[in-house]
């Protein structure tokens, strides 16, 4: 009986597996993607689903805007289910020593060609009315947007016509193959780990840990929150590696809902919901909006975001293989740089110029052969 092949096989189905699965297909390349759960589910289905362009580094700047370009040009094809909403990320400042933040994000994004307003206290007030009064203003990045990221990652699969196996896990990775759970071997030109948090598992040795996050969703309250809001301190949140954190970070829906974050914890594998965790969460987010407190929560749920050190994602080959590739690290910016991740993959396999530099993701800058 003759065994299955793909010029590239991509294990985990979330939206960044099926973003590269996307690419490498309309390169030509014959792909199969294997997901031991469901399609869309994982960190995937856990995230928030902001597109956002970051100024953290050059690096990241340059990922995330080259994926939110990609969003733009694709989501229009997308079904209605993918939930897009145009709102903009609002940044909100409590303080002048915020504000001071707030002007360096505008200079750093208008140099960029970024465009971008800053807000003063009356305009804040003006754009978001549930926001407690006497904050110090904002920054407000109009081009930012909101996804439903399960539906896109459904639609990049099929759109692309890539070979789906799902249910099944993968065992082990090889040099040109993987051994699926059921026993079966597929061959494969080259394999793609791009299994998230879960990756190290399959890759040991890659310089990635799990850092498990909280989400609240509420019952429909249209126009409560305007804007994706986020507090300038989620910053040190997010750039804390060790300890447990938390920052304001609300996001309006396109069904009326509000989704609440959020929170960061390390060494945690347990993926049940943390009470205490989840109050301070909540606490945090009533300090910015005392009102919040008064709407219905009617889901709680926890994911793990895949990290690195420095924050930027491993794209590409694993060092001392040939056809041992990754895809993962992403942390909390997964469903942005999705669509730009898949480029730079398959502009790699393929031998093809990027449209920005590589270098920055490659994995070879954090391991050794």
């Amino acid at each position: 009986m003759s065994r299955r092949s793909a010029d590239v096989v991509i294990v985990g189905g979330g939206i960044v597996g099926a973003a590269c699965a996307y690419e490498c297909a309309a390169g030509g390349l014959s792909v199969m993607v294997i997901e031991e759960s469901v399609i869309g589910g994982g960190a995937t289905a856990a995230g928030m689903g902001h597109v956002v362009v970051m100024d953290d580094s050059e690096a990241q700047f340059q990922l995330t805007s080259l994926s939110a370009r990609m969003w733009k040009e694709r989501v229009g094809a997308m079904p209605a289910g993918v939930e897009h909403l145009p709102c903009g990320t609002l940044w909100v400042a409590a303080d002048e020593e915020e504000m001071a933040e707030v002007r360096r994000k505008q200079a750093f994004y208008e140099e960029r060609g970024v465009p971008v307003e800053v807000l003063d206290r009356r305009q804040l007030e003006e754009a978001e009315p549930h926001l407690r009064k006497g904050m110090a203003g904002g920054l407000l990045v109009p081009g930012d947007s909101v996804v439903y990221p399960p539906v896109a990652a459904s639609w990049l699969l099929r759109a692309c016509g890539a070979t789906l196996v799902s249910g099944v896990g993968v065992i082990t990775l090889r040099d040109g193959g993987v051994t699926l759970s059921d026993g079966e071997v597929v061959d494969a030109g080259v394999v793609v780990n791009a299994a998230g948090a879960k990756a190290v598992r399959l890759t040991p040795g890659i310089p990635v840990a799990p850092r498990k996050g909280h989400l609240v969703i509420t019952d429909r309250y249209p126009g409560f929150v305007r804007h994706q809001l986020i507090e300038l301190g989620y910053l040190k949140s997010a750039h804390s590696l060790s300890g447990d954190s938390v920052a304001f970070n609300a996001q309006p829906r396109k069904t009326g809902q509000v989704l609440i974050g959020s929170s960061r914890q390390y060494g945690v594998e347990h993926s049940g919901v943390d009470r205490p965790i989840l109050s301070r969460m909540l606490s945090r987010a009533a300090e910015y909006m005392p009102e919040i407190t008064g709407l219905t929560a009617i889901r709680t749920w926890t994911g793990f975001r895949a990290a690195t050190p420095d924050k930027l994602p491993l794209i590409g080959p694993v060092p001392g293989t040939q056809r041992e590739w990754l895809a993962t690290g992403h942390e909390g910016l997964g469903i942005t740089t999705s669509l730009g991740t898949g480029r730079l993959l398959a502009d790699q396999i393929l031998k093809r110029t990027p449209p920005i530099p590589v270098e920055p993701y490659l994995p070879g800058r954090c391991m050794h052969e």
